[in-house]
């Protein structure tokens, strides 16, 4: 039997609007090397200038996790060449980051949790992006010197459900305290898995392997599935020692199976020295509350969410698991609807409708449109079933919440006139089963209440026929 050790590194793009060390816009898909300057070039004589707005975002995330802060930190200089890197160097922080020793704790669904140590939190500077067509390689600089923060967890994560929680609510965080739009398929949250594995009850930790660059949750668990895998083979074969080697690996989705990429660099291959150019960075008082000043957290909403609102636990979980999700409960409530309603109509009825990737607030449904369709059912205006119908409608056609009501002829009916006469017309016509319930079959009820709703299409207002009948059926 094996243990599995997981750490992790993240790479989050800081939303900041100018890069790390200059002024150049970080926008994404824009032309190709049109947000460049000498100093993201690296062209001679360009010296980098802190962007402050980076630091100031990397030491909220330190905040978010209660980590420490750093007042005073120092940039390092990382050398290394590859082409999309200009300057055949990084800026980074190696010795002294910006952030260090902070936890998250991740919930399982049997209600159970783990909290995993995070080792830093340090600032550096992107590099740009190889475009490679056929035989040709091109290389974009746009990306280059944009800031990123990198964040280091400890090896304390034992399976892929582990890594995914850790960084399915890693992401939340970030994107809560809006640090980052952390949008994998555009690169802004990018995540690299450290694995390896060693005979259960052994504390001693092997070969690590690391897989580079992975942009989505569902690909992150499958290449640490295969790699496990790998690893596991080699050791009962006997070719561990000569097979797993610390190297850096590419998860190949379409073959299915991690390769080798390279062989893993050392601290001292990189020839880390203090970045010359930049001075200490000391975070003064002002920023400092600034840093320790962050929006709400996702825990402590799901906490709110259940204490405010009553709701469970379970369904906290899944509206704040997502910030999006969050703010669209958040508007539904402000309808003036209760929040058990909500909670129905956003995860059950509406989120149960969409597929694609579609969520609540990309859909053509907005949280307004939504609570006023639930409002409209509390205020007996429509049922519940008619509901279905009317957003069933809007999903494909778009409209007003009125208009498609009186459109498709559900408005309830609660004229106790209409309803009386209907009801007269129902029981004269089953006048046997009239004297049957007045005799003791109570279960008729139903009965009655069945030809009613059909005899007025389901547009009855069901209190106000239940009321009706059972004056009726008492005389």
């Amino acid at each position: 039997m094996f243990e599995t050790i997981i750490g992790l590194e993240v790479h989050v793009q800081l939303n900041t609007q100018s890069k790390l060390f200059c002024s150049c816009p970080t926008s994404f898909n824009h032309e190709q090397n049109t947000n460049t300057c000498p100093t993201c070039l690296a062209l001679p004589g360009a010296l980098p200038v802190l962007n402050k707005e980076a630091l100031r975002k990397a030491g909220m995330f330190g905040t978010a996790v209660g980590a420490t802060i750093n007042r005073t930190s120092f940039f390092d200089r990382k050398s290394y060449f590859y082409p999309d890197s200009p300057s055949a160097y990084q800026i980074t922080q190696l010795y002294t980051p910006i952030v260090e020793h902070g936890n998250l704790t991740i919930d399982f669904e049997d209600g159970s949790h783990k909290t995993i140590r995070i080792n830093r939190a340090h600032i550096e500077a992107d590099a740009g992006k190889n475009i490679h067509e056929g035989s040709i390689s091109k290389v974009d600089l746009n990306r280059a010197g944009t800031p990123l923060l990198e964040i280091v967890s400890e090896p304390d994560m034992r399976s892929p459900e582990d890594a995914i929680l850790y960084l399915k609510k890693l992401h939340s965080i970030v994107r809560y305290i809006d640090i980052s739009d952390a949008n994998m398929q555009e690169g802004s949250f990018r995540v690299d898995v450290n694995v390896s594995i060693r005979p259960k009850g052994d504390e001693k930790l092997y070969t690590r392997v690391e897989i580079k660059n992975i942009n989505s949750f569902r690909f992150i668990q499958r290449a640490i599935e295969l790699e496990v895998a790998r690893q596991k083979e080699a050791w009962e074969d006997g070719t561990y020692e000569s097979e797993i080697v610390q190297e850096t690996r590419l998860f190949d989705q379409v073959k299915q199976e991690t390769r080798s990429m390279r062989g893993k660099e050392e601290a001292a291959d990189y020839r880390y020295f203090p970045e010359p150019d930049l001075l200490k960075v000391i975070v003064d008082d002002a920023m400092y509350e600034q840093i320790c000043t962050i929006p709400e957290l996702p825990d402590a909403k799901k906490e709110r969410f259940v204490k405010e609102f009553g709701i469970s636990e379970y369904h906290a979980s899944l509206i704040t698991a997502d910030l999006e999700n969050a703010h669209y409960f958040e508007a539904m409530l402000e309808q003036g609807i209760t929040a058990k309603n909500a909670v129905t109509w956003l995860i059950v009825e509406l989120q149960g409708r969409l597929s694609g990737g579609v969520t609540p607030s990309t859909s053509s449904i907005s949280a307004v449109m939504l609570g006023t369709l639930v409002k409209r059912i509390e205020e007996s205006v429509i049922s519940g079933k008619a509901a279905k119908e009317v957003l069933d409608y809007l999903l494909e056609n778009g409209g007003d919440i009125d208009d498609v009501i009186e459109k498709l002829g559900l408005k309830q009916v609660s004229d106790t006139g209409a309803l009386e006469a209907l009801i007269d017309e129902i029981l004269s016509s089953n006048a046997d089963k009239v004297a049957e319930y007045k005799s003791g079959k109570d279960k008729l009820f139903g009965f009655f209440v069945g030809q009613a709703m059909k005899a007025s299409k389901g547009s009855a207002n069901p209190n106000t026929l239940n009321e009706i009948l059972q004056a009726k059926l008492a005389q």
